[in-house]
Order: C-alpha cells, then sequence, then structure tokens
C-alpha cells in the first residue's frame, strides 16, 4: 500500500538533507507479522529521494505514527506536498529463528569469503 505525506504544509528538503515526514496514520500489525517500508522507484529515478533505513520495519509491539525517514540524493530542491505519495508499505509474515550456540559452524565452498566473493 502507498504510504502518502500527511504534513500542514510544504516541506523543502534540500540535497542531502535528511526529514522525517509523517504518515499520518498508526497501525496495529499482529503477533507474528511485521511492517516493511519501502521507498518508490519513480521518486529515486526522477528526483533522488528515498528511505535512509530500508526496508524500514515496522515490528508487530509497535503503536504510535508511521514516519518516514526520506533524503534527497538529487540536485535539486524535492518539495513534499500534503497526499504525495513517498513510500510503499507491506504486511509481511516473520519467521522467528532459534539461535543455537556451537563452537564451530559447518563448511561450505564460500566459506567466509565475503563482500564480492560470489561471481568472481
Amino acid at each position: 500500500m502507498d504510504l502518502c505525506a500527511a504534513v500542514a504544509e510544504d516541506v523543502a528538503i534540500c540535497p542531502g538533507e535528511i526529514k522525517q515526514i509523517s504518515t499520518g496514520i498508526s497501525v496495529s500489525i499482529p503477533f507474528g507479522y511485521e511492517a516493511q517500508v519501502r521507498p518508490r522507484s519513480g521518486l529515486a529515478l526522477k528526483h533522488g529521494i528515498t528511505l535512509v533505513n530500508t526496508p524500514g520495519t515496522i515490528d508487530s509491539d509497535y503503536r504510535g505514527l508511521i514516519s518516514l525517514i526520506l533524503t534527497n540524493l538529487g540536485k535539486e530542491v524535492y518539495v513534499v506536498k500534503r497526499g504525495a505519495r513517498l513510500a510503499q508499505m507491506i504486511i509481511h509474515e516473520v519467521v522467528r529463528a532459534e539461535v543455537e550456540e556451537v563452537e564451530e559452524l559447518s563448511e561450505t565452498v564460500r566459506a567466509h569469503g565475503g563482500f564480492g566473493h560470489t561471481g568472481v
């Protein structure tokens, strides 16, 4: 679903700036689920507007107003207007892992190869 700006007046976001923008909505997410908030591709491509923490996670125990942390990676000032579609939110099931402490890890072909290791 789209998340829209619930600003009282226009908000200018200068290049390199970060602003918190209210959506004006609150949610009650059932236990075992989370909401993921993602940037809109059109805003990213056309204006360089994205979310600082993407995807943002809204846990099932959160009760409160949803706000977006927007940043302007573009070269021009971007003006947020009331009702502007700024992000998208999906509801996703959460799998709860059971953590087990071990002395050694199992072997794999990749082993400890890190960033840039696959596809080489």
